[in-house]
This record gives structure tokens, C-alpha cells and sequence, in this order.
């Protein structure tokens, strides 16, 4: 007699990526907590504001993620560019030279240090934000428990 047959596993389902949407634009519309949890279920955690703006600027200290040169459509999603979200990929050219997307413009992202009053910290701006808020050094504040289309959130993880 003739031993069973181990049967082929199929293959799990490859997870999507990491903090995105099924069609690859940020998670959106979370709370503070909720951006805290689904980062700590990710093995991560939110940045602090001070990490968020080392990693925009780098060491150079650039005005903007990509250098000097002033916001456009091929390098951040901002107020007057096409007024919703888009996939992370879609602006090449807005990248840091370490290979960030999106640290201007999209979505405002939330970071863990609390302000005055409760509320935490955001940084990037949004799509619909003026090209004022994709400077590396230009933060904003919003409420705890505030979930809108324009706040999404970062996760980082020790190296």
C-alpha cells in the first residue's frame, strides 16, 4: 500500500502593502488612536514630529523632500493639482533622494507628539493644501478623534 499523498498547500494571499488603501493611495479618515493602533498592529509606530522632519529634508535640510525647486504637479499632490487623493507612486519627481513618497502633499500624516489643548501634531499637507504646507519645516495641528479624508498617517519601524 502506497503512503497518502501530502496535498499542495495553496500559497497565502500576498498581504497588500503596508498603510495603503487597496488602490494604493493612504489610509485615510482614521483618528489619531486609530493611526496609533494600526501602526502598532504593523510592528510600528506613528513618528514623532522631529523624526518626520528629519526624514523630509534629510541632512541637506532642503526647503522641500526633492530640494529647492517650488511645488508642481509632477512632484506633489496640492491645492489646484487634481483635488482628491492619488496612489502614492503617482509623483515621481516629489520623492526624497532616500526614496520617500508623498512627504508632501496627498494627505497630512499624523505624528505622536500632543499639542496644547489635545490634539496631535500633522505634517505634509494635503490635496488641498497651498504649496506653503510642503515645506519641510511647516506643521499643523488637528484634533484627536478628527477623521478626514485629508489625514492619513506614517508608520515607522526600528531598523
Amino acid at each position: 500500500m502506497n503512503p497518502p499523498r501530502e496535498r499542495p498547500r495553496p500559497s497565502p494571499p500576498a498581504p497588500p502593502p503596508l498603510g495603503l488603501a487597496p488602490d494604493h493611495r493612504p489610509l485615510v479618515e482614521v483618528s489619531h488612536a486609530q493611526a496609533a493602533r494600526i501602526a502598532a498592529d504593523l510592528g510600528g509606530r506613528l513618528p514623532l514630529s522631529k523624526e518626520w522632519e528629519w526624514a523630509a529634508p534629510g541632512a541637506e535640510r532642503r526647503r522641500y523632500p526633492w530640494g529647492e525647486e517650488v511645488p508642481d504637479e509632477g512632484r506633489a499632490n496640492l491645492r489646484d493639482s487634481c483635488g482628491r487623493l492619488t496612489p502614492v507612486s503617482s509623483h515621481p519627481r516629489g520623492r526624497t533622494p532616500t526614496g520617500l513618497w508623498h512627504m508632501a502633499g496627498n494627505c497630512w500624516e499624523w505624528t505622536a507628539p500632543k499639542t496644547i489643548g489635545g490634539g496631535f501634531v500633522i505634517r505634509g499637507g494635503s490635496f488641498n493644501s497651498l504649496p506653503l504646507y510642503a515645506r519641510c519645516t511647516f506643521l499643523n495641528a488637528a484634533p484627536a478623534d478628527l477623521s478626514s479624508p485629508g489625514i492619513g498617517f506614517r508608520v515607522v519601524r526600528a531598523a
